[in-house]
């Protein structure tokens, strides 16, 4: 059972990221606040659940939030600022996002950028400990996930639909066979050793 909260009788918003590891495609985030008292045994980090658990638990979790929000960082921002600050970047816009303004903040891992004005703690692998961060987990990556399916109808060689931009052998193959595209990060390597890609002719 993880945590309900780190300060009771706060506004404590959960943040946390995914496809930060991705070739290809935005990186997401997500800020939720969940209600005093919430209590939910099946949130968990959301690297340990199915895709059908998650995709319920997404409907469940917008329903109760008291305020929850998703935000991301394209490719072309990734590029100029590096994954990391992308990430903590598109917390960033998450929580501006929120209908309420949180008073403290739990961010997953282990660094963060202060949010102005607002306290936060990281906790390292926090989406297994509070309820907040694991709810957040749980949006980024089903909002990024219906994201890269969406990609994938107009780019079907890369497999998006199976690997969501990861790199997985077949994604690292469909990429030195067919080229890479806008939606791959320029800013990490492709190719084992660093080879060379090529863009799809439309795309130069």
């Amino acid at each position: 059972m993880l945590l309900p909260c780190h300060l009771p009788d706060r506004h404590e918003a959960g943040c946390d990221e995914a496809g930060r590891g991705c070739l290809a495609g935005p990186v997401f985030a997500a800020a939720v606040i969940l209600p005093p008292g919430y209590s939910n045994p099946e949130l968990n980090d959301s690297k340990q659940l199915g895709t059908r658990d998650r995709a319920r638990l997404r409907e469940q979790i917008e329903q109760d939030a008291l305020a929850w929000a998703v935000a991301s960082y394209s490719v072309d921002e990734i590029d100029r600022h590096n994954i990391f600050q992308s990430s903590y970047r598109a917390m960033h816009r998450a929580l501006d996002r929120l209908a309420t303004r949180p008073d403290f903040l739990l961010i997953d891992g282990k660094y963060f950028i202060d949010y102005p004005g607002v306290e936060h703690l990281c906790v390292i692998k926090g989406d297994g400990k509070y309820q907040s961060i694991a709810a957040a987990g749980i949006l980024a990556k089903t909002h990024r996930d219906a994201h890269m399916l969406g990609l994938h109808a107009t780019y079907p060689q890369y497999a998006w639909h199976t690997n969501q931009g990861y790199p997985t052998r077949a994604h690292r193959q469909a990429i030195e066979a067919y080229g890479a595209t806008r939606h791959h990060r320029k800013s990490f390597t492709l190719l084992a050793g660093g080879k060379p890609y090529t863009l799809f002719d439309d795309e130069k």
